[in-house]
């Protein structure tokens, strides 16, 4: 005697696997979702919000004076461009000259490759603290210090061995045979670089450049070290800067700069990732 099963009994077996599944990303979700909610509501709170009520309140009015406040009072703008100044000349440094190192050590044929390949490797294992005090001591005995070289130089400094790394990494999927075809038609080895090896592994380039601009535009303890004066503060280090009389910390401007800060990167992840998502599907090499 045969059973017949019914559609409902189907769906509800069904919703009963995944739900583990399902609860798992509800929870991820919250933990995720939380301190940036969190955060936001706390830019639109008072001073005197923070210190008598719970954290979990809502503010009693929602208007925009502490992101006024942060870009007025706290000169927020100002860390804002110190940043963009820093960061995007170190990161076309460090895209162009990773790009062209990865190039010549996996595509190109010549002694010695392999030993400089390692030395970059080498560069990775590095820590960052080690190095600190050497070149504070160097950029002020060639009076670097009270401008953004510091910064410039020592972002492409540690950021040029892993993007050689990884370029080298992706130079070495692309088929010889697409390069000795490009030498054959006559092409010389810069125009085999940027006409042939660069669009192939274009891709790669926007991820790393994703990669480098989040560590950088994320760091503090090298700004921190270098940077000697109030006008050249990044933006992380500018906001440690937020404080009102005596020394207190003015909640509501820090909160807002923050969640400046946060959403702004949050919302250029998001578009970048896409971008190199459709760009990992669509420009696969056929072979």
């Amino acid at each position: 005697m045969t059973t017949t099963r019914s559609p409902e009994g189907r769906r509800l077996r069904v919703f009963a696997r995944r739900l583990p599944i399902l609860l798992g990303v509800a929870i991820l979700l919250v933990i995720v979702a939380y301190p940036l909610v969190w955060l936001l509501l706390g830019s639109f709170k008072t001073q005197d919000e923070f210190l008598s009520e719970p954290f979990w309140t809502l503010p009693r009015q929602w208007n925009f004076d502490n992101y006024i406040e942060a870009f007025v009072g706290g000169g927020l703008g100002g860390y804002i461009v110190n940043s963009v100044i820093a960061v995007f000349p170190s990161l076309a440094l460090i895209v162009i000259l990773g790009t062209a190192a990865g190039f010549a050590l996996e595509v190109m044929v010549w002694k010695g490759r392999g030993m400089v390949l390692l030395m970059f490797l080498a560069g990775i294992m590095i820590p960052v603290q080690m190095i600190l005090l050497p070149l504070f001591t160097i950029y002020f005995n060639v009076h670097l210090t009270g401008t953004l070289w510091p910064l410039i130089i020592t972002y492409v400094a540690i950021g040029m061995p892993l993007t050689v790394f990884m370029m080298a990494t992706y130079f070495r999927s692309v088929p010889r045979e697409i390069f000795e075809a490009a030498a054959l038609d006559g092409a010389g080895i810069y125009l085999m670089f940027w006409r042939v090896g660069l669009p192939l592994v274009s891709n790669a380039v926007f991820t790393v450049a994703l990669v480098q601009f989040f560590f950088i535009w994320n760091d503090l303890l090298i700004a921190l070290t270098f940077v000697n004066s109030q006008g050249l503060r990044t933006i992380q280090v500018g906001l440690l800067n937020f404080t009102g009389q005596y020394g207190a910390v003015d909640y509501g401007p820090m909160f807002a700069g923050i969640a400046v800060n946060v959403i702004g990167t949050l919302v250029l992840y998001l578009f970048l990732n896409q971008k190199v998502m459709r760009g990992m599907t669509a420009g696969s090499v056929k072979g």
